[in-house]
């Protein structure tokens, strides 16, 4: 029998994706054994985190102020509003520094036999970002699973409907991929997504 503190940790840490039981409990024994330095930053970085992080009143991304530094800043184009899933995937087009528009974070994607739906990912914020009278553009910037292209045509659908442009990442052979390695579905989407030179 181990101590509640000990279950109480091994539960907590059960919270992340992917880390079940096992996973767990090696985590708190390497805390607390090996690395309690590393568990005191984490257990402050975690309590700072949600006393100090809200969700962007425009993007709806994690900021520190009612509006995020994206959101405000007057260099972007404010004609052009991307849709991506996650804040991962916010961070990845702005990486790329290819993308100077603004964004709206979903915080998930449709996927209804786990119990999201349009409310638990916003689409009432997304439709009234998207039709403020300034954005002309919206970019479905989705992953391409089949809950990412389920909620692109979604939302895609229902910004189309009130008369803004929509469009779509473009997908097909990566930057320095040979044809030979790569799999027949995206090759057949690079062949159907092919554009004028």
């Amino acid at each position: 029998m181990q101590p509640a503190a000990l279950d109480h940790l091994i539960a907590a840490l059960r919270v992340l994706p992917g880390v079940g039981p096992k996973s767990a409990a090696r985590m708190a024994y390497h805390l607390l054994q090996r690395d309690r330095a590393g568990a005191g930053k984490l257990a402050a970085a975690l309590d700072h985190a949600l006393a100090h992080l809200v969700h962007c009143r425009l993007c709806n991304n994690f900021s520190e102020a009612e509006v995020c530094e994206v959101c405000a800043s007057p260099r972007r184009d404010r004609r052009q509003l991307a849709v991506v899933e996650m804040p991962a995937d916010f961070n990845v087009m702005e990486a790329t520094h290819s993308y100077g528009g603004l964004y709206f974070v979903l915080m998930g994607r449709l996927s209804p036999l786990d119990g999201v739906g349009p409310r638990e990912i916003h689409l009432d914020r997304l439709i009234a970002r998207a039709t403020d009278g300034v954005v002309e553009e919206l970019i479905l910037a989705t992953n391409f699973t089949p809950e990412g292209e389920a909620t692109a045509h979604t939302v895609g659908e229902l910004l189309k409907a009130r008369g803004l442009k929509v469009t779509r990442l473009a997908r097909g052979v990566p930057v320095g991929g040979e044809l030979e390695y790569v799999d027949s579905g995206t090759l057949a989407q690079a062949v159907r997504d092919r554009r004028v030179v």
